[in-house]
Protein backbone atom coordinates (compact mmCIF):
# COMPACT_ATOMS: atom_id res chain seq x y z
CA UNK A 1 0.00 0.00 0.00
CA UNK A 2 1.47 3.51 -0.54
CA UNK A 3 1.77 6.12 1.90
CA UNK A 4 -0.01 8.41 0.15
CA UNK A 5 -3.29 5.77 0.07
CA UNK A 6 -5.15 7.56 2.97
CA UNK A 7 -4.00 11.17 2.15
CA UNK A 8 -5.48 14.23 0.26
CA UNK A 9 -3.02 16.12 -1.84
CA UNK A 10 -1.82 19.62 0.36
CA UNK A 11 -1.61 22.73 -1.73
CA UNK A 12 0.62 24.81 -0.78
CA UNK A 13 1.62 28.06 -1.84
CA UNK A 14 4.74 29.77 -1.21
CA UNK A 15 4.50 33.48 -1.47
CA UNK A 16 8.04 35.24 -1.43
CA UNK A 17 11.16 36.70 -3.06
CA UNK A 18 14.20 35.83 -5.14
CA UNK A 19 15.00 33.29 -1.98
CA UNK A 20 12.17 30.75 -2.70
CA UNK A 21 12.29 31.89 -6.30
CA UNK A 22 15.61 30.52 -6.86
CA UNK A 23 17.21 33.29 -8.35
CA UNK A 24 20.85 32.06 -9.89
CA UNK A 25 20.02 28.16 -9.58
CA UNK A 26 18.93 24.97 -11.70
CA UNK A 27 15.37 24.71 -11.74
CA UNK A 28 15.90 21.78 -9.31
CA UNK A 29 18.07 23.21 -7.08
CA UNK A 30 15.50 26.32 -6.08
CA UNK A 31 13.87 26.32 -2.45
CA UNK A 32 10.35 25.20 -3.69
CA UNK A 33 11.46 22.16 -6.07
CA UNK A 34 13.82 20.65 -3.30
CA UNK A 35 11.03 21.36 -0.89
CA UNK A 36 8.91 19.36 -2.86
CA UNK A 37 11.46 16.63 -3.41
CA UNK A 38 12.06 16.73 0.47
CA UNK A 39 8.00 16.05 1.42
CA UNK A 40 7.79 13.63 -0.75
CA UNK A 41 10.55 11.58 0.41
CA UNK A 42 8.85 12.14 3.99
CA UNK A 43 5.24 10.80 3.18
CA UNK A 44 3.75 14.26 2.55
CA UNK A 45 1.47 14.56 -0.33
CA UNK A 46 1.90 17.62 -1.59
CA UNK A 47 1.74 19.82 -4.83
CA UNK A 48 3.78 23.02 -3.67
CA UNK A 49 2.85 26.11 -6.64
CA UNK A 50 6.27 28.72 -6.65
CA UNK A 51 4.88 32.29 -5.61
CA UNK A 52 8.71 34.01 -5.69
CA UNK A 53 9.08 37.10 -7.74
CA UNK A 54 12.77 38.56 -7.75
CA UNK A 55 13.04 41.31 -6.22
CA UNK A 56 9.25 41.64 -4.46
CA UNK A 57 8.81 43.70 -1.66
CA UNK A 58 5.96 43.32 0.51
CA UNK A 59 4.34 45.32 -1.02
CA UNK A 60 4.83 43.61 -4.27
CA UNK A 61 3.18 40.51 -2.48
CA UNK A 62 0.77 41.98 -0.73
CA UNK A 63 -0.69 42.72 -4.97
CA UNK A 64 -0.45 39.69 -6.09
CA UNK A 65 -1.96 37.88 -3.01
CA UNK A 66 -5.35 37.41 -3.72
CA UNK A 67 -4.69 36.15 -7.21
CA UNK A 68 -1.87 33.56 -5.96
CA UNK A 69 -4.87 32.35 -3.91
CA UNK A 70 -7.45 31.56 -6.83
CA UNK A 71 -5.75 28.30 -6.99
CA UNK A 72 -7.50 26.00 -4.42
CA UNK A 73 -4.63 26.40 -1.70
CA UNK A 74 -4.71 25.08 1.94
CA UNK A 75 -1.38 26.31 3.26
CA UNK A 76 0.48 29.36 2.48
CA UNK A 77 4.08 30.15 3.54
CA UNK A 78 4.77 33.93 3.67
CA UNK A 79 8.22 34.41 2.84
CA UNK A 80 8.77 38.32 2.06
CA UNK A 81 10.64 40.73 3.46
CA UNK A 82 14.20 40.79 2.88
CA UNK A 83 13.79 43.10 0.13
CA UNK A 84 12.34 45.64 2.16
CA UNK A 85 15.08 45.57 5.03
CA UNK A 86 17.73 45.94 1.86
CA UNK A 87 15.76 48.78 0.70
CA UNK A 88 15.68 50.25 3.99
CA UNK A 89 11.94 50.30 3.56
CA UNK A 90 10.36 51.74 7.03
CA UNK A 91 9.17 48.82 9.23
CA UNK A 92 6.35 50.32 10.03
CA UNK A 93 5.05 50.05 5.76
CA UNK A 94 6.77 46.04 5.95
CA UNK A 95 4.53 45.13 9.00
CA UNK A 96 1.40 46.38 7.26
CA UNK A 97 1.50 44.77 4.29
CA UNK A 98 2.52 41.37 5.66
CA UNK A 99 -0.69 42.09 8.11
CA UNK A 100 -2.90 42.62 5.12
CA UNK A 101 -1.43 39.20 3.54
CA UNK A 102 -2.07 37.07 6.51
CA UNK A 103 -5.11 38.29 7.15
CA UNK A 104 -6.91 37.24 3.66
CA UNK A 105 -5.11 34.22 3.89
CA UNK A 106 -6.86 33.90 7.57
CA UNK A 107 -10.13 35.20 6.26
CA UNK A 108 -9.80 31.98 4.35
CA UNK A 109 -9.49 29.24 6.38
CA UNK A 110 -6.11 28.81 4.92
CA UNK A 111 -2.94 27.43 7.53
CA UNK A 112 -0.45 30.21 7.61
CA UNK A 113 3.67 29.80 7.60
CA UNK A 114 5.75 33.03 8.42
CA UNK A 115 9.11 32.87 7.74
CA UNK A 116 11.07 35.76 8.89
CA UNK A 117 14.10 37.86 8.17
CA UNK A 118 16.74 38.69 10.73
CA UNK A 119 18.17 42.32 9.67
CA UNK A 120 21.57 43.61 10.20
CA UNK A 121 22.56 46.87 11.67
CA UNK A 122 23.19 48.75 8.08
CA UNK A 123 20.18 51.07 8.91
CA UNK A 124 20.96 51.74 12.83
CA UNK A 125 19.64 49.49 15.82
CA UNK A 126 16.24 51.23 16.41
CA UNK A 127 15.32 49.64 12.54
CA UNK A 128 16.84 46.42 13.31
CA UNK A 129 14.67 46.09 16.37
CA UNK A 130 11.67 47.27 14.73
CA UNK A 131 11.84 45.34 11.82
CA UNK A 132 13.08 42.03 14.08
CA UNK A 133 9.90 42.47 15.79
CA UNK A 134 7.50 42.35 13.02
CA UNK A 135 7.51 38.45 12.47
CA UNK A 136 7.05 36.86 16.01
CA UNK A 137 4.55 40.17 16.37
CA UNK A 138 2.32 39.17 13.73
CA UNK A 139 2.71 34.86 14.22
CA UNK A 140 0.81 35.34 17.00
CA UNK A 141 -1.24 37.66 15.80
CA UNK A 142 -2.83 35.12 12.91
CA UNK A 143 -1.31 31.38 14.66
CA UNK A 144 0.97 30.82 12.10
CA UNK A 145 3.40 29.22 12.32
CA UNK A 146 6.89 31.07 12.27
CA UNK A 147 10.03 30.06 11.45
CA UNK A 148 12.55 32.87 12.78
CA UNK A 149 14.89 32.97 9.89
CA UNK A 150 14.91 31.86 6.43
CA UNK A 151 18.42 32.31 5.99
CA UNK A 152 19.04 30.52 9.75
CA UNK A 153 20.65 27.40 8.90
CA UNK A 154 23.56 29.18 6.94
CA UNK A 155 24.32 31.48 9.47
CA UNK A 156 24.32 28.77 11.95
CA UNK A 157 27.20 27.12 9.86
CA UNK A 158 28.85 30.27 9.67
CA UNK A 159 28.62 31.08 13.36
CA UNK A 160 30.18 27.20 13.85
CA UNK A 161 32.98 28.40 12.04
CA UNK A 162 32.32 27.11 8.51
CA UNK A 163 33.04 29.12 5.50
CA UNK A 164 29.67 31.13 3.79
CA UNK A 165 30.81 30.10 0.47
CA UNK A 166 30.04 27.04 1.04
CA UNK A 167 26.47 27.51 0.85
CA UNK A 168 26.19 31.06 -0.92
CA UNK A 169 25.81 32.14 -4.76
CA UNK A 170 29.18 34.46 -5.53
CA UNK A 171 26.62 37.63 -4.87
CA UNK A 172 26.98 36.39 -1.12
CA UNK A 173 23.13 36.97 -0.93
CA UNK A 174 21.55 33.88 -2.37
CA UNK A 175 21.89 30.50 -1.11
CA UNK A 176 23.40 28.19 -3.54
CA UNK A 177 21.83 24.43 -3.94
CA UNK A 178 23.73 23.23 -0.96
CA UNK A 179 22.38 26.56 1.22
CA UNK A 180 19.22 25.53 0.07
CA UNK A 181 19.40 22.42 0.79
CA UNK A 182 20.08 23.47 4.46
CA UNK A 183 17.04 25.35 4.66
CA UNK A 184 14.87 22.91 3.58
CA UNK A 185 16.02 20.58 6.07
CA UNK A 186 15.39 23.07 8.76
CA UNK A 187 11.36 24.17 7.04
CA UNK A 188 10.83 20.54 5.95
CA UNK A 189 10.00 19.05 8.68
CA UNK A 190 7.88 22.34 10.33
CA UNK A 191 6.03 22.27 7.36
CA UNK A 192 5.28 18.53 7.52
CA UNK A 193 4.46 19.24 11.26
CA UNK A 194 1.62 22.12 10.09
CA UNK A 195 0.19 19.85 7.46
CA UNK A 196 -0.65 17.47 9.73
CA UNK A 197 -1.89 19.15 12.75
Amino acid sequence: MSPFSSLSQTNILVLGDSLTKGYGLAQTDGFVPQLSVWMSANNNLVHIINGGVSGDTSAGGLARTEWSLEEDVDVMVVALGGNDFLRGINPEETLSNLDKILAIGKARGIQLMLVGVIASNNFGIEYKTAFDKIFPFLAKKYNAHLVVNFMGPIIDRAQAGENLRLYLQSDMLHPNAKGVALIVEKIGPELSQLIRD
